[in-house]
């Protein structure tokens, strides 16, 4: 039951992130550019100090990975941001998660993995829910690539972070030395004022959500497996479509579901092991 209930917290945690940078950005209550230097920092912050509180010190995990690592981060944290401009949270969070998956899709087919029949099925019908909701007249094309970005940007962040020692720490840095390029942009692009709410949302997104969230995930992660963890992270588009529903009275209509259906059902193929799939 505890491992359950942490694990429905990390998925929360994952969702909320779609809602508050739609209820943030969308709402006009902070700048796109502007979320996404909050939100590092305070991601910055708080990885930083867990991992300071739990090991005492803040030892450097190396270079290997460390530049893609860093891009892909970054590229994941200002395409989000922008694209919650135009899309709700849960079209943003399904079209998210389904490019991350075809990203490491793609990684598999570059490093030569072995690629069994299901897979490919699975990235096909991942890719078949994606173009549903690419469709002409579904949603404006500038956010849906801007999304897409962001999903490949943590699609090569989590190929790169596989044979991480201590992700933890790895992603704590991976934020810290992703503030001065996220940073950078917002100083080319001008940065204009938010209020309260929007540094708030920004704030909590950085530090709750991505930072307590992310070390919830690497607690759990072992003791889940990677069947269970593919299955639970099928609940994140969802959960944060409910969210968007409730917070920002955007009703999901019958694309999104349709969409959702042939996105997760494809991962779900993809990513459980044989057995899973046979077993009864």
């Amino acid at each position: 039951m505890r491992l359950f209930v942490l694990t429905a917290l990390t998925m929360l945690a994952f969702a909320a992130n779609s809602v508050l940078n739609r209820w943030a950005v969308g709402s006009g209550h902070i700048g796109a550019v502007e979320f996404a230097c909050v939100r590092v920092l305070a991601g910055a912050v708080m990885l930083m100090a867990l991992v300071w509180w739990q090991r005492g010190g803040m030892g450097w995990p190396g270079l290997q990975g460390r530049v893609a690592g860093v891009g892909g981060l970054s590229a994941y944290l200002i395409g989000f941001s922008l694209a919650y401009r135009g899309l709700d949270a849960g079209t943003g969070a399904l079209v998210l998660f389904g490019t991350v998956q075809v990203t490491m899709f793609a990684g598999a087919l570059v490093s030569r993995e072995v690629v069994p029949a299901r897979r490919w099925a699975g990235a096909g019908l991942a890719l078949g829910g994606l173009a549903v909701i690419a469709a002409p007249g579904a949603v404006a094309w500038g956010p849906l690539a801007l999304m897409a970005v962001a999903g490949l940007g943590w699609g090569i962040y989590s190929l790169v972070g596989r044979g991480a020692v201590d992700p933890l720490a790895a992603t704590a840095w991976n934020f810290l030395l992703s503030v001065p390029l996220v940073l950078a942009l917002g100083a080319a692009v001008g940065v204009a004022r938010p209020d309260a709410v929007g540094v708030l949302l920004a704030v909590v997104s950085g530090a709750v959500t991505s930072g307590l969230g992310y070390a919830l995930w690497y607690a759990v992660l072992p003791r889940l497996g990677a069947a269970r963890a593919a299955v639970a992270q099928l609940t994140v588009p969802v959960i944060a479509a409910l969210g968007g529903a409730v917070l920002l009275a955007e009703l999901p209509g019958l694309r999104f579901w349709l969409a959702s259906a042939l996105v997760l059902g494809g991962v779900a193929l993809a990513s459980l092991p044989y057995r899973s799939l046979t077993s009864r």
